[in-house]
């Protein structure tokens, strides 16, 4: 189905962390390469929004006065727009090993806080006038390293930072653009009530509060409306379902809390209900190399978590993962049979449904990034055809 059977307040695209590339030149291209054939199948009589993934010397390059003058006339002749920008990973997504270096720099550090800016200018240079921008980010960091003493402060101060330049930016253009934090398994934040405790004891905390005054001119009052205007939470729903929450409730527990949503990212992750020694070939062919595969298994004893699919594999073997298995692995949402292996579709289903019947967030993308590294027999096509048949999938269920 096209984007058409939308309401027009609904912003729903792809994120093109799926094409590899990291300087501004191959991004670009990457573009070009892609985004004529989506939008053939999916927007053929409409602007195309695109969810741009940028990475750190991407954005540096691409916020230039040149770079971003070409840019508004690449997306000018593809019929495109941006409204949403993944700064999540800083370096290199594809080809290389991954892995738990995705989250740095992590929100302790400056660069962290350059790169957002970065990402924050290019959107404000090309966000459509009467469109809200979001810009996704790292949960703050990787779980060991967001439980060093003092850290929770130091991302807190960092976050500011941003939160300062957004606000800024939002006065000088009249551009609206809010931050977003991913949550994950095994980082500092994954977690609705993980991400709820962090915003209500150390974000809206009088002293973070008085931060952020001094930084922007206002009240500590007119400090928390900015903060909770420009800084919220990115619901990845492949992430809520690997720890068994229940995403719909998730979402409406953030809102209820005054946390915006800018963005959910639409997402199943891989579902086993009963783990055997008979699947352990087929989860292997999953162990890629290059991403963490972060498992969560259900058993008697509650919830147990591994960092990444070995170890949870090396457990299992030892007796001591026996249960219902979550993994966080993106897989094709519109395949509801993914063979020896299941998935998360349902908990996406429910989400789909509830935004039909009341919006939560008016930005919505497709965040299946893993098409190079899956099973020959879940790719059906070429990426272009599969990234249209996601949308498609997702359009039809939000139309019901």
């Amino acid at each position: 189905m096209r984007l058409d059977h939308l309401p027009g307040d609904v912003n729903l695209t792809y994120c093109t962390n799926i094409h590899a590339g990291e300087s501004w030149s191959d991004i670009r291209a990457s573009l070009d390469a892609h985004v004529p054939a989506i939008k053939a199948v999916v927007a053929p009589d409409r602007s195309l929004g695109i969810g741009l993934r940028l990475s750190g010397e991407a954005a540096a390059s691409a916020r230039q006065p040149e770079a971003l003058a070409a840019f508004r006339g690449q997306l000018a002749a593809l019929g495109a727009y941006v409204f949403t920008i993944n700064a999540f990973p800083f370096g290199p997504f594809h080809g290389v090993r991954v892995k738990e270096q995705v989250y740095l720099p992590d929100w302790r550090s400056a660069e962290r806080v350059a790169f957002t800016a970065d990402s924050a200018a290019v959107l404000a240079a090309v966000l459509p006038d009467g469109v809200d921008g979001s810009i996704s980010t790292v949960p703050g960091a990787f779980k060991p390293n967001g439980r060093e003493t003092g850290a929770a402060a130091s991302m807190a101060a960092k976050m500011i930072e941003s939160v300062a330049d957004l606000v800024a930016i939002e006065r000088h253009t009249g551009k609206h653009i809010a931050l977003a934090l991913e949550p994950e398994p095994c980082c500092f934040l994954e977690t609705a009530d993980e991400s709820i405790a962090f915003f209500e004891t150390v974000l809206f905390a009088p002293e973070t509060l008085d931060l952020l005054a001094a930084r922007i001119g206002v009240t500590r009052g007119g400090a928390e409306t900015m903060l909770r205007r420009h800084l919220g939470i990115c619901y990845d729903v492949c992430h809520g379902s690997v720890e068994y929450e229940d995403p719909v409730a998730a979402l409406d527990r953030l809102l209820a809390a005054g946390i915006s949503v800018p963005k959910v990212q639409l997402s199943a992750a891989m579902r086993i209900p009963v783990m055997t020694n008979k699947l352990i070939g087929a989860l292997m062919r999953y162990d890629d190399g290059v991403y963490l595969h972060q498992t969560i298994v259900r058993g008697p004893g509650g919830l147990t978590r591994y960092v990444d699919l070995p170890d949870a594999i090396a457990a299992f073997k030892e007796g001591r993962a026996d249960g219902e298995w979550r993994i966080h692995c993106h897989v094709p949402l519109f395949l509801a049979d993914l063979g020896e292996i299941g998935s998360t579709r349902a908990d996406l289903e429910a989400v789909l449904a509830a935004l039909r019947r009341k919006s939560r967030s008016s930005h919505l993308e497709v965040e299946t990034y893993t098409w190079d590294v899956l099973p020959d027999n879940l790719r059906t096509g070429s990426k272009a055809a599969d990234i249209a048949r996601e949308i498609s999938f997702c359009v039809k269920e939000l139309a019901g």
